[in-house]
């Protein structure tokens, strides 16, 4: 049994990607998108005419409503090759806009429902600021789920937590980056800091008995994923996938509910603390702020394909 095999013995596999032709071949249950990768899949010949159709079916609505139009073209395409759910995220750059991040949400289960797809198959992705957080509060009173991503503290998780989100997105990998350039050491196994960032998050969660679940995501290498079996879910990049699927070492499962735990604090958070706590870590407050820029300059890149193509 090779290592995906066993991987998934204990915890769910997630497909990490835009290209969901090559996820046919590792049987994810779920899958994750975002406009990274999004932009990088309509780059591609196979599915340039998903922009395209989306650009023709809808040429005078405005860019931002063909984008999430596109978004859901891929989750359609996903939901088709999954048993499980699809992630599809929300404008990076309503992040600080709470009213309009609940809009969003709405417009896009709503653009899923049209299509036949029940509302329990989709997670709205949000950056978990503290304007996304109570966008997701409001949005899973209304019975729609949400990933909330761009995630890469406790104050993050717990405030995510208290607002009944389905589902966190802690980033292991670029906090390893963060780590790694601000101290120029390399991090392995047990030791790296987004592992132990994402077990900490795990533990917390189990110690107070909350229902959100945790999927580490934002992989740099198997090390990374193995060091974290048995999380709730993993969302896997199609290489590391391949690499997990072609190797044959014994995985051990390293996080399990009931583990005793290191005796977590509680933390109580309102708007004032959360923001405090989030200023407090520097690598948090970097890598959000720059998450967010990168997705919101991935938006623009499609923003202006979709300009390109109504030109023509």
């Amino acid at each position: 049994m090779n290592q995906l095999e066993q991987l998934k013995q204990y915890t769910t596999v997630v497909a990490d990607t835009g290209d969901f032709q090559t996820m046919k071949a590792f049987a994810p249950r779920d899958a994750t998108t975002n406009p990274s990768l999004i932009l990088k899949a309509v780059q591609k010949d196979a599915y340039r005419p998903l922009l395209e159709a989306a650009v023709r079916e809808h040429r005078e609505r405005p860019a931002a409503e063909i984008i999430d139009r596109l978004l859901v073209a891929f989750g359609l395409e996903i939901l088709s090759l999954i048993p499980g759910r699809v992630s599809t995220e929300t404008d990076a750059r309503l992040s600080f806009d709470t009213e309009a991040t609940i809009a969003r949400g709405r417009a896009l289960i709503a653009l899923y429902e049209a299509a036949g797809i029940a509302r329990e198959r989709v997670l709205i992705k949000i950056a978990s600021t503290w304007e996304g957080i109570r966008a997701a509060e409001v949005l899973e009173r209304e019975g729609i789920r949400c990933n909330m991503t761009l995630l890469f503290s406790l104050p993050q998780a717990a405030a995510c937590a208290d607002a009944g989100a389905q589902l966190i997105s802690p980033f292991v990998g670029r906090i390893y980056d963060w780590y790694k350039k601000s101290t120029g050491q390399e991090y392995a196994g047990a030791d790296d800091p987004g592992v132990q960032s994402v077990r900490r998050i795990y533990a917390y969660y189990k110690q107070f008995g909350y229902r959100t679940e945790v999927m580490g995501a934002s992989f740099r290498n198997t090390s990374q994923i193995l060091e974290l079996a048995g999380c709730d879910l993993l969302t896997i990049s199609p290489d590391l996938l391949q690499q997990l699927a072609a190797a044959d070492g014994a995985v051990e499962r390293k996080l399990k509910p009931d583990a005793a735990t290191a005796g977590l604090q509680k933390l109580q958070l309102d708007q004032q603390s959360f923001r405090f706590a989030l200023n407090e870590d520097a690598m948090a407050t970097e890598k959000l702020a720059e998450g967010i820029r990168l997705f919101c300059a991935d938006a623009v890149k499609l923003e202006q394909m979709i300009e390109a193509l109504r030109r023509q």
